[in-house]
């Protein structure tokens, strides 16, 4: 069978990666308003960029201290309502930087007096002409429908924000070994996920952190890809109401990364199990029935490791299934929205 479009882009995230380092001067100045801004820091963003800005939030918080709103576009566009965020920074994350509704909500947050910045893979679009800043993805075309390698970068531009505004050497040093690491994972690491994945009808995805935004991410590619229901959770949410449709066999996926959350993650792991669910972890521990993968030496970045052998499995889970994961019946690349 010849390959995807969507394994191969998803296999070009390394290389675009290391073109990141050629925007290290835009990069350090928006670092700079980061953490010198008095006013709020908003964001607007749909789909997997939204799951994007879920890492950027928990990163930011745990890493500057300084917390993140998720601004519904539709304030903007449908309610026409006016933003106070004087002396704030809203941040827009896209791929094609062309849905009225974000573009809406960029232009009202201008006009509430914050600096607006884009973060989009095609530098051409109206969302990057209306920013005050513009840091490109340099991603290239993505001729899948399913977000992969823009996915992977926008999380990698966002870390690297905060990673600068925080003057974290470790994080700093850990994305900077992440090319590597998403290169050392083995092709078919993701062999026995992709077969429970091309079986299974729903599941759960969960993770803490920023690795909560890589289990949204996760759950939407189940959906859009190999057409599994999934659900995502945090790991705390997770162990209560939805515990209740833990049976025998249940497939749960947990991202584990190796901080602060680890040792709750595995004790909620410890009774995914005693409840008869079939759980699979993915992190850099080697974990009893899990996936290992490379790591880059900081929890963080090693999320995005993660996110690359799930991009694999769900893709391989789609042809096993007789599906095209390039082209998911029902979507299209570019969704405009009011």
């Amino acid at each position: 069978m010849s390959q995807t479009h969507m394994r191969r882009e998803t296999d070009e995230a390394a290389t675009v990666l290391r073109r990141l380092s050629q925007e290290s001067e835009l990069i350090d100045r928006v670092a700079r308003l980061l953490a010198n801004a008095p006013g709020p820091l908003t964001t607007a963003a749909r789909g997997s960029s939204d799951h994007a800005v879920t890492v950027f939030k928990y990163a930011s918080e745990i890493l500057l201290g300084r917390p993140v709103a998720s601004i519904g576009p539709s304030v903007a566009s449908v309610y026409g309502a006016e933003l106070r965020v004087r002396e704030g920074i809203h941040f827009t994350v896209s791929q094609s930087g062309a849905s009225p509704d974000i573009l809406a909500l960029q232009d009202a947050a201008s006009r509430g007096g914050a600096t607006t910045v884009a973060i989009v893979n095609v530098v051409d679009s109206p969302l990057a002409r209306g920013a005050d800043f513009v840091v490109p993805l340099g991603a290239g075309i993505e001729a899948s429908v399913a977000a992969t390698k823009t996915y992977i970068a926008s999380c990698a531009v966002l870390l690297l924000l905060v990673a600068r505004a925080a003057r974290s050497a470790e994080l700093l040093d850990g994305l900077k070994r992440l090319p590597e690491a998403l290169e050392a994972l083995p092709v078919d690491a993701d062999t026995r996920l992709a077969e429970t994945l091309a079986e299974g009808r729903s599941l759960y995805v969960s993770g803490r952190g920023p690795a909560f935004g890589i289990a949204l991410e996760a759950a939407l590619k189940a959906k859009e890809t190999s057409g599994v229901h999934a659900e995502a959770f945090s790991m705390a949410e997770l162990m209560h109401g939805p515990l209740q449709l833990v049976r025998e066999e249940f497939p749960v996926v947990v991202f584990v990364p190796d901080d602060a959350s680890c040792k709750g993650t595995l004790a909620a792991i410890e009774r995914l199990s005693e409840l008869g669910g079939a759980v699979t972890p993915i992190s850099t521990i080697d974990l009893a029935g899990g996936l290992v993968t490379p790591s880059t030496g900081h929890p963080f970045s090693d999320t995005l490791v993660f996110m690359l052998a799930w991009y694999r499995a769900v893709e391989r889970a789609a042809r096993l299934r007789g599906l095209d994961p390039d082209h998911p019946a029902n979507l299209s690349k570019v969704t405009e929205t009011l």
